[in-house]
């Protein structure tokens, strides 16, 4: 089943985002990818066919220059996912509170502005999937890394949030709890073949639930490997 449309990936780069890419492309649809560095993305964009933007999510004028651009290139989005997050590890005690707020900034403000932008166009046209990327820190905080999960725990509310209000007006909202380290070239194997997530495979959970009949609409998922603990 091939897919007419849009789809938007922000804070894109390798890993999952490539294959997001590289999978909706071959559905049929129109990717974009938005970066703050958007030159790492040249040999995607290539491959894939897609549009490529530059866009800081911590900065209200960027996010909204973004959907401005690409609606007037190619119209509003039919997906949207936004990927994006920021880490500041250390001892509460040690945090730097700039990096802290940093962290904060970009993997939750940046998804609330990008939420924001993307429910005005889909309302108009009353219809669209927005998709927020999370992890195991989004339910579960861990030692020395407290920006994380404030961020994510953060982002994960405001999907919950926007999935309660927007559902019942046809934007269907979703939050992926990515329970588990993605695999990647440059990360070492565990013992077990299939120990890391294979971004190809939840790549395609994405599509999937953006296929979902509003009927049962699904708001939250949670992906680990079969190893991962709970």
């Amino acid at each position: 089943m091939a897919d007419q449309g849009l789809a938007l990936i922000v804070g894109a780069g390798e890993g999952l985002s490539a294959s997001l890419a590289r999978l909706l492309s071959a559905e049929g649809m129109q990717v974009a990818l938005a970066a703050r560095n958007p030159d790492k993305l040249k040999g995607l964009a290539a491959e894939t066919g897609s549009l490529v933007y530059p866009c800081d999510v911590s900065d209200p004028a960027s996010v909204d220059t973004l959907f401005a651009q690409l609606e007037a290139a190619v119209g509003v989005p039919d997906i949207v996912v936004f990927n994006p997050s920021y880490r500041a590890r250390g001892p509460i005690i040690e945090l730097d509170p700039k990096e802290v707020e940093k962290a904060l900034a970009i993997s939750c403000f940046g998804g609330f502005l990008v939420g924001q932008a993307a429910a005005k166009g889909m309302l108009v046209r009353g219809s669209g999937s927005v998709f927020f990327t999370g992890a195991s820190a989004s339910v579960k905080g861990y030692p020395q890394s407290a920006p994380f999960a404030m961020g994510k725990f953060g982002l994960r509310g405001l999907a919950q949030s926007m999935a309660r209000e927007l559902q019942p007006r046809n934007i269907h909202v979703a939050h992926f709890v990515i329970d588990g380290g993605i695999a990647s070239s440059g990360k070492p194997q565990r013992d077990e073949s299939d120990a890391w997530l294979e971004p190809d495979a939840i790549a395609r959970t994405y599509l999937e639930f953006h296929r979902q009949h509003r009927s049962i609409w699904a708001w939250e998922i949670e992906l680990r490997p079969w190893v991962e603990t709970f």
